[in-house]
């Protein structure tokens, strides 16, 4: 069974650091496709990072610079930085796994989210 469980949210002012880690139990995440997003109430939820089997990156334009997505494979879990964080960073964060032949920005695999909430 495969399980993500989000945790390291919370409050923060704005300018502020927060990283948010992803646990992942029941596969190994080096063999998945991994991802961050956010939500808001009323919003649909937008792809924040993503990181490839191979290790390449890529970031929504809103966020480029300031965060930075990563996974420590011994330790099994995924991390999303955020610096210079902004209120309207203020989201609740999902990370997603995804285990097709390739990465196709799709996800099958989702946790329970994590709020972050940025105050001006």
């Amino acid at each position: 069974l495969v399980r993500l469980v989000e945790s390291g949210g919370g409050s923060v002012q704005s300018g502020g650091s927060l990283r948010i880690s992803c646990s992942a139990s029941g596969y190994t995440i080096s063999r998945y496709c991994l991802g961050w997003f956010r939500q808001t109430p009323g919003e649909e939820r937008e792809g924040v990072a993503a990181i490839d089997r191979d290790g390449s990156t890529s970031y929504a334009d809103s966020v480029k610079g300031r965060f930075t997505i990563s996974q420590d494979n011994a330790k099994n879990t995924l991390y999303l930085q955020m610096n210079s964080l902004k209120p309207e960073d203020t989201a609740m964060y999902y990370c997603a796994a995804d285990d097709f032949d390739y990465c196709r920005g799709a996800y099958n695999y989702w946790g329970q989210g994590t709020q972050v909430t940025v105050s001006s």
